[in-house]
């Protein structure tokens, strides 16, 4: 059974863009196979659009490679480098859904991740939070969405063996995205 947006409270159609001070867009990865090491980028930005079928709903984002930051000045430097995301020669990380469909009564967002010059389609769950009114009459959304990728499979291969085994870095990150966008007047 499809979802229809009349059965989504609140919901409207219409173009939204990213509230970039009540959003983030963050990532973890495994880190001396003990613990996560968690970032961030900075500076982001989005557009949603919402249809009148939910499902035929879309969105267009990109984060600037830059403004990674992971709380640690020499590795943010270090991931900036041809090592890892090689930021001068590919500034952004982009996403361009493909489709949003409903799978046992939970959305998914599909579509293709472009990391140093590499696309590749990648599924997000999503988890809609809802919709309302902040104090200044804006009408906003929120959601969040997860996705696990293959760092490798964007061309992410740096690591470095480890004393007692194994690598200091995982294969798997998860990109979290837990964002607020409003809809753009007019709509």
């Amino acid at each position: 059974m499809s979802i229809t947006a009349d059965q989504i409270p609140g919901y409207r159609v219409g173009t939204w863009t990213v509230d970039p001070t009540h959003s983030e867009v963050g990532f973890s990865v495994r880190h001396l196979a003990i613990s996560k090491v968690k970032g961030k980028f900075e500076q982001f930005d989005a557009t949603f659009v919402t249809a009148e079928n939910p499902l035929d709903s879309s969105v267009e984002a990109t984060a600037e490679v830059a403004s990674i930051n992971t709380n640690e000045k020499n590795r943010d430097g270090h991931l900036r480098t041809g090592d890892f995301f090689a930021a001068e020669e590919y500034p952004q990380l982009t996403f361009v859904s493909t489709g949003v469909r409903e799978e046992n009564g939970e959305f998914k967002v599909d579509g293709d991740l472009t990391m140093r010059g590499v696309t590749k389609p990648v599924t997000f769950d999503f988890e809609f939070g809802g919709f309302g009114e902040d104090a200044y009459g804006n009408y906003k959304a929120g959601f969040t969405a997860t996705t696990v990728v293959k760092r490798e499979d964007f061309g992410l291969t740096w690591n470095a063996p480890l004393e007692k085994g194994g690598l200091l870095l995982g294969s798997d990150v998860t990109i979290t995205l837990d964002i607020q966008a409003a809809l753009q007047s007019g709509e």
